[in-house]
């Protein structure tokens, strides 16, 4: 019988050796700039800058390469990985997915055996799986697609949810590895052996896979269309090493591959939504590693009915307040500090004196970023490159939010003002084409603009229901970062990037003795 519901304890430790294995390696990674001969790296996915000893420009130099080439070179791809200036990397190919055997697949399902059974039909069939039938009407359907396939079948009485249902799976798992997989995706081949080898790194807890909708037909609609290009749970083509306010912040439990011995008891049972990102979250803040691998893939079947869609997506933003209660300023719509907030104001305001304003914001934040770049060759103008960033990440965002998270105040507010008018709707329609342009959707740009307003909408409205539910703004809050009576000796923002910590920090570190 299942456990009853419980408080999940924190994550256990990570372990204090986090040497890499010889043949681990790594190369930049493409968010990376590198500038001063070297001695200096811009961006990665933290967005930050980090200044490098002597000795360790000349691995830089040479990456990719292998930790095995020599103890310099593995203290500088730890620092890399960690900070998140580099990815993983590999010359050879992944070991084959049948091949891997010392990986349990767990499944939660409830009522979907069609499902259930072309996920168990493209698993590898050395690997044992665990399908957790959590409190399914037809218990019977569910029992015959597992036993067809030899998959080991544990049954909920009654639907606990699907961290319970994942918690009952990883308690049967005897390998070090588990991977959970929900039983509307189709793994493709060689997923299970790109991210195994992720988890050589010992200071590594989950690595995850990109979610793809199904395989494009002439006949998709409208939505299918948008979804295969935009879907919540498709976090890009770019590998990263996962961070709160990161160019990749949370990873979706569809699929993921864990590190056993660093989930305790795993999910938190009382969630029934953003459990998985939840769980992410209190493995950072236990000092583990997390990273998102988009080389491997799994195809997920989007709701594609217009109604339930709209629903699941509402659903994915009511998540967003226990979130905020758990994970104080993490899911705030918004980082602000002190120069974005002008800079945003004076453009919302569309006075004469906006764009003065504007740009004295942009070099008082230029200079304040300047003085703590100096070991820079050129710190005016790394500094001027980081701050226009930072400027433009700061339009998106606040573009973002007026059609987003604060569409409810956006609306009220554009009944009184013409140029509250104007700004959203240049912000809806901008956005809009830009992601089209990004994207490149088989779907016209007015269908593409309408369904991404149509996914924001739900979104919004999602979190404020779940903010009057929990009876707690904290949701919708902004971090405010740089603020003097919030942070004393900080540095002032310098760069930003649309789903990047506007307030992202210069992290300065050195080889040998970073700090």
């Amino acid at each position: 019988m299942p456990s009853p519901l419980r408080s999940v304890p924190w994550p256990v430790p990570r372990p204090v050796e986090r040497r890499l294995p010889d043949d681990f390696g790594a190369r930049l990674s493409d968010r990376t700039r590198v500038c001063d001969d070297g001695r200096t790296l811009v961006g990665g996915t933290a967005g930050s800058v980090l200044f490098l000893a002597p000795e360790a420009t000349g691995v830089v130099a040479a990456l990719p390469g292998r930790v095995g080439d020599g103890p310099l070179v593995g203290r500088v791809v730890r620092l890399l990985l960690d900070r998140g200036f580099a990815d993983p990397w590999w010359p050879d190919q992944a070991t084959a997915d049948a091949d891997v055997d010392d990986v349990t697949v767990v499944v939660p399902v409830q009522d979907r055996p069609a499902t259930l059974d072309l996920l168990l039909g493209s698993l590898p069939s050395v690997v044992p799986v665990v399908v957790v039938d959590d409190g399914s009407a037809d218990p019977g359907a569910v029992a015959e697609v597992a036993e067809r396939h030899g998959a080991r079948l544990v049954v909920h009485r009654r639907n606990l949810g699907p961290a319970a249902a994942r918690n009952t799976g990883l308690r049967l798992v005897e390998t070090a590895f588990a991977a959970f997989c929900d039983s509307d995706v189709v793994p493709e081949p060689g997923w299970l052996g790109t991210l195994r080898r992720h988890l050589d790194d010992p200071a590594l807890a989950v690595v995850a896979p990109r979610i793809l909708g199904s395989v494009p037909r002439d006949d998709d609609g409208w939505l299918e269309r948008y979804e295969q290009v935009r879907s919540s749970l498709d976090l890009g083509a770019h590998p990263a090493a996962v961070r709160v306010h990161g160019a990749v912040s949370y990873l979706p439990s569809a699929c993921l591959l864990a590190r056993v011995d660093a989930l305790g008891d795993g999910f938190d049972e009382r969630m029934r939504v953003g459990e998985d990102v939840d769980l992410v979250w209190r493995l950072l803040g236990a000092g583990w590693g997390v990273r998102y691998e988009p080389a491997a893939t799994v195809r997920h079947q989007h709701r594609t009915h217009l109604g339930e869609w709209l629903r699941r997506k509402a659903f994915y933003g009511t998540s967003a307040a226990a979130l905020a209660a758990r994970h104080r300023g993490a899911v705030s719509p918004m980082v602000v500090t002190p120069w974005t907030t002008v800079v945003s104001a004076a453009l919302l305001a569309q006075r004469r004196w906006s764009l003065p304003v504007a740009a004295g914001a942009l070099g008082v934040a230029t200079a304040a970023t300047a003085s703590r770049l100096q070991r820079s060759d050129r710190p005016m103008r790394a500094a001027a490159a980081l701050t226009l960033e930072g400027a433009v990440a700061a339009g998106w965002q606040t573009g973002a939010a007026l059609t987003r998270h604060y569409w409810p105040v956006a609306a009220v507010t554009c009944i009184g003002s013409p140029r509250i008018r104007r700004a959203v709707l240049v912000a809806a329609v901008a956005d809009g084409l830009a992601d089209h342009r990004r994207t490149a959707p088989r779907l016209d740009p007015v269908r593409y603009v309408a369904a991404r307003r149509l996914d924001d909408l739900a979104y919004g409205a999602g979190v404020w229901w779940g903010a009057v539910r929990a009876g707690s703004p904290r949701a919708l809050l902004p971090r405010l970062q740089g603020f003097p009576s919030l942070r004393r000796g900080g540095l002032p923002s310098s760069h930003a990037s649309h789903g990047v910590d506007p307030s992202a920090s210069v992290a300065v570190g050195a080889l040998p003795g970073e700090r």
